[in-house]
């Protein structure tokens, strides 16, 4: 799969970078053994954070910079390693949706980064990681409609996917055996990700019934 950063948002980001682990596996509900990981991760997070410092977290910080530099209100639209981790503080919790996306926010939550998972099989021709144009909008998952307008999001020939605060419904992952692409958005460079994607690729390894890496590598 073609994957590249477009310049004009590297201008604008020069920290720009992805992590990125393509694999196959069986994407279902996620088991009780990964539910209790999960839920002791966020009695970890609580134990240790308060809800002011979520916006110092380097991770976290450089998103929001990153989303100020092309020109959209932080605030307004929070990336997701925010919103869950001001959920999860604020003792909310999270929803478990399948294995594929929960193993995707556990790897978020526990570093900070924004992650995306998404149906590989769904997506046309190159995919490019740039700034949304002036009005741009998707069809949300749980949305109707969604302003992707100048955030960073991922593009394919049909358009905008995916992006650091919310997904498309176009590119959502259904029960059942699929090819996934996992895409890790940093905004302060590339020198996490291997870490992060060894973490994901054990995660995957433990609770993805026939997890099989196909492709992984770091774009900086």
């Amino acid at each position: 799969m073609n994957i590249s950063i477009d310049a004009s948002l590297r201008e604008a980001c020069p920290q720009a970078a992805l992590g990125i682990l393509r694999y196959c596996g069986k994407v279902e509900k996620s088991g009780a053994a990964f539910i209790r990981r999960f839920e002791q991760s966020m009695e970890a997070l609580c134990a240790r954070y308060e809800t002011a410092d979520i916006a110092k977290m380097p991770h976290v910080a450089s998103t929001r910079k990153a989303y100020q530099a092309l020109g959209k209100d932080p605030h307004s639209y929070r990336n997701a390693a925010e919103a869950m981790l001001r959920r999860i503080l604020k003792g909310k919790g999270l929803y478990y949706i399948n294995n594929a996306v929960d193993i995707n926010n556990l790897l978020s939550v526990a570093s900070g980064y924004s992650l995306g998972s998404y149906d590989a099989q769904k997506l046309q021709g190159e995919v490019v990681l740039k700034r949304a144009a002036e009005g741009e909008h998707y069809l949300g998952i749980g949305k109707d409609s969604y302003n992707v307008e100048y955030l960073p999001a991922l593009h394919d020939a049909e358009g905008a996917f995916g992006n650091p605060s919310s997904d498309s419904q176009r590119s959502m992952l259904l029960p059942g055996q699929r090819e996934v692409l996992l895409v890790c958005y940093s905004f302060d460079g590339a020198e996490e990700l291997p870490a992060l994607l060894d973490a994901g690729e054990k995660l995957l390894a433990a609770y993805c019934t026939g997890y099989e890496c196909l492709e992984r590598r770091i774009l900086e």
